[in-house]
């Protein structure tokens, strides 16, 4: 069962569909406010309704990752309205082409890290402010196991390097508010899920052995309640347990 939100506001990235989607009626779910912030107006529009049939309340915030200004700007907006941010789940991603390294077209890498590393980083620096000032602020960061994984595998470079870059990033943001602010910071690998860009890793896997983003997302809501004490660690959803990051060796 998810923890009580009712008061929060939670801001969720790739909220249109597969674990952002899920995630976002949850925390609607919990009582928290969500704003749920993708590319897609009509996806939007749907959870909208998902989350208002429900009884729950949410700001959609069309928007494109990439585009940094907005990320910016969200950042601003969010402080006139409310004047903080509890919950920043980061999940919105990309797989990317799965190719040798020499054979990745560059536009398809800036692609991969804007999304998945950068954004993650432009959003910190938008939000942090609007976390340290919040009761309980809580940051959860979709990680992979690609990326911190002891035997990488060939082919999925971009996607395992972005994800590697994002652990660093969640590692070093967690440092940096440790024992300083009340925030909480948290990667969380999802494992394999029945999503679009599990499919698209795999098309040859029968999806309907996988579980799925509505059974991930009470995990992660969890780590979003004022209760949660655990920093700079990552969620392992197969194992259900959380991991300590491997030291360099």
């Amino acid at each position: 069962m998810s923890p009580r939100l009712d008061g929060r506001i939670a801001l969720v990235t790739g909220a249109s569909r597969g674990i952002g989607r899920a995630v976002a009626l949850e925390l609607a779910r919990a009582g928290a406010h969500v704003i749920a912030l993708a590319r897609t107006q009509g996806a939007l529009e749907e959870l909208d309704d998902a989350i208002r049939g429900e009884g729950g309340e949410a700001t959609l915030a069309p928007c494109d990752v990439k585009d940094f200004p907005a990320l910016d700007r969200l950042g601003a907006a969010i402080f006139e309205r409310w004047g903080k941010l509890d919950i920043f789940i980061g999940n919105a991603g990309m797989l990317g082409p799965v190719t040798p390294l020499a054979h990745v077209d560059p536009r398809q890498w800036d692609d991969v890290l804007a999304i998945n590393v950068t954004a993650n980083w432009r959003l910190i620096r938008s939000l942090d402010p609007l976390l340290r000032a919040a009761e309980a602020g809580r940051a959860v960061f979709v990680s992979s196991g690609a990326g911190h994984t002891a035997n990488f595998k060939p082919y999925w470079g971009p996607y395992a390097i972005s994800k590697a870059a994002l652990d660093a990033l969640v590692r070093t943001y967690a440092a940096e508010t440790a024992n300083m602010s009340a925030v909480k910071v948290m990667a969380v690998n999802p494992g394999p899920l029945r999503t679009r860009m599990r499919a698209a890793a795999m098309p040859g896997e029968d999806p309907m052995v996988l579980k799925t983003p509505e059974d991930l997302a009470p995990k992660i809501v969890a780590l979003c309640a004022p209760e949660w004490t655990q920093t700079g660690k990552l969620y392992d959803f197969p194992q259900d347990r959380v991991l300590c990051f491997r030291a360099p060796s």
